[in-house]
């Protein structure tokens, strides 16, 4: 790199940061805080414990935001003295220092654009992930289980907390359907990203002639919705069954019908919960799970209408992003319209590049 490269590239961050400081307004964030530590001193604050959850969720994102723009910020101002001095000095081993921390600017820059980004009402809540494997047996229930494996190592690596609400085997091999909770910093945020149709492209290990067979899976995310939000469920829109778990969990689960299925017959949801140890429990949680859905269902059906566009089915002509893995290897993301080669590391978990990239594209 030398000084006119370098220059650009410095020109091009500053650029990024001055729109980033427009969006947020940091001094507005940084009055915003100092109000919300006013209200915290007023001992009648804590007397609405609603009210106080979501003044500190929005204190979080309001802290988080300012300590990744300050942070930022330094790191480039503190950049543009080295090079000046440095210059001024020609000094070239720290102008190479210089050079070299550009890499990790770009970085923080970008994290704070993805931090922006995820700014949505819920980004910010943790996600319930429901997988259902598309028509094809045993080989869409082992391409359902995959992606399971893939958002838990995801969700491993950055630290997530994973909670199981329900978990069907599939009759031979895979899973049938599996619905779980993803608890963490802009868990939704991230993840409503991957809501949509997947699919695969392999030789099945499960064919002994050896063919190629194309698999499809559906993954649908919804927040979980604060409990002040308030979604009407009448009781003649809905059946409830309870039946025996027929996944781990001891000996209590498997003996009693412990597990709850709700059906909401208007909107065709159907969730089912048995990962508690009493039917009360997984009662209160399948609930919790319809409510989200319906409340992410509601926001669907609002921006197809501005959008003018229509539900998507399991199959052929809807998928969000293709993973191949023969006759070559290669994840294709219709939306960010990016390829990657990487296949192995993405179905380990390695998606923040993948989702970061369909984010970028929709705010452009």
């Amino acid at each position: 790199m030398d000084n006119y490269e370098y220059s650009e590239k410095i020109k091009d961050l500053q650029n990024k940061l001055d729109n980033i400081s427009k969006i947020i307004n940091p001094q507005q964030l940084q009055t915003r805080l100092e109000e919300i530590n006013t209200l915290e001193n007023n001992q009648d604050f804590w007397n609405e414990p609603k009210k106080v959850a979501k003044i500190q969720k929005e204190k979080n994102i309001i802290t988080r935001q300012l300590n990744k723009y300050n942070q930022a910020k330094q790191a480039l101002q503190d950049n543009k003295d080295m090079f000046e001095l440095a210059t001024l000095e020609d000094d070239k081993d720290t102008l190479q220092e210089v050079f070299d921390e550009i890499p990790l600017l770009e970085e923080k820059i970008k994290a704070l654009e993805i931090e922006v980004m995820l700014s949505a009402e819920h980004d910010a809540n943790n996600a319930i992930i429901t997988i259902h494997p598309g028509a094809g047996g045993t080989e869409s229930h082992d391409w359902a289980s995959m992606l399971y494996r893939m958002y838990l190592r995801f969700a491993e690596k950055r630290k997530w907390k994973v909670e199981t609400l329900d978990y069907q085997d599939g009759d031979e091999a895979g899973i049938k359907d599996v619905s779980f909770l993803v608890k963490g910093e802009n868990a939704y945020g991230y993840l409503k990203v991957e809501n949509g149709v997947h699919r695969l492209v392999r030789v099945s290990p499960f064919d002994s002639a050896g063919r190629r067979h194309t698999s499809f899976a559906s993954v649908q995310v919804s927040p979980e919705i604060d409990d002040d939000i308030d979604i009407v469920i009448d009781d003649k829109d809905i059946r409830i069954d309870t039946y025996r778990a027929s996944g781990a969990g001891g000996q209590h689960v498997n003996k009693t019908e412990s597990a709850v299925r709700i059906t909401h017959f208007p909107s065709g949801i159907v969730v089912q919960c048995q990962n508690g140890r009493s039917q009360h429990q997984n009662k209160e949680t399948a609930f919790k799970m319809l409510k989200s859905k319906l409340y992410e269902l509601e926001l669907e059906k609002r921006k197809a209408q501005e959008e003018n566009e229509e539900k998507s089915d399991i199959g052929w002509g809807h998928q969000i992003r293709s993973y191949v893995l023969f006759p070559y290897q290669q994840v294709k993301d219709v939306r960010s319209n990016k390829a990657y080669s990487q296949v192995d590391k993405i179905l380990d978990g390695e998606l923040d590049e993948v989702i970061e990239d369909v984010l970028i594209t929709r705010n452009q």
